[in-house]
């Protein structure tokens, strides 16, 4: 199935089945243009049902790259996400690739109290030549970058991190699994922490989480 007929059939779901309003079926349609879009000058021979996770990452660093705000990335992959599931429910499709993407966070910033430059601040502070002080740096560099909840940071295990890729999953609240992008400055410090320091330190097998290991301090 081509793009065109796909979003037609998308359209009279809306309206038939949805009964959503004229204005609402634009907005949605709009958004579905967007991946059409995309494909159209990065992927040229991919249809809609052809389309895979990994296509689907690559599509929301382009959308990031065009310089939108956090709000309307979300509003554009609310719409991605409807067009698969309407493309599920149909058949079309036997899986649903929007599924393990998360939309953006509309807010990524610690307490009020705390500006962007205070956390500048309190990373800058910390000690890099003390042992703990690569990973001191690259648990906030996480923690702030990404959006994370502590309990989820904690839990962040190794097999969790495609820092190629430049995304982590995280496990949150009743297990649910979602994809984070994680920032170039996260990703620096988590690789100066695993590769230079985490590695030279014994791995508990009970317990394989990315921050939990004891950095001996070197006398």
């Amino acid at each position: 199935m081509n793009w065109p007929s796909a979003i037609k059939g998308f359209q009279a779901y809306l309206k038939l089945e949805k009964s959503l309003s004229a204005n609402s079926i634009a907005a949605y349609t709009r958004d579905v243009h967007r991946l059409y879009e995309y494909t159209e000058t990065q992927l040229p021979t991919i249809n809609p049902e052809n389309i895979v996770l990994k296509d689907l990452r690559q599509f929301i660093n382009w959308v990031n790259e065009l310089g939108m705000i956090p709000s309307s990335q979300a509003r554009i992959l609310s719409g991605i996400k409807a067009f698969y599931k309407y493309m599920l429910m149909e058949d079309i499709i036997k899986s649903d690739p929007s599924e393990l993407l998360e939309s953006p966070k509309i807010t990524r910033k610690l307490p009020d109290t705390l500006s962007y430059e205070d956390i500048n601040k309190l990373i800058d502070a910390i000690d890099l030549s003390r042992p703990e002080g690569p990973r001191n740096k690259a648990i906030p560099e996480t923690l702030y970058g990404c959006g994370l909840r502590v309990t989820e940071l904690t839990e962040l295990k190794l097999s969790n991190l495609y820092l190629d890729i430049e995304f982590i999953k995280v496990f949150g609240k009743g297990s649910k699994e979602r994809l984070v992008p994680i920032g170039g400055s996260a990703v620096k410090a988590l690789k100066i922490w695993i590769e230079q320091v985490r590695v030279h330190n014994p791995i508990k097998k009970e317990r394989r989480t990315l921050f939990s290991l004891t950095v001996a301090a070197r006398g």
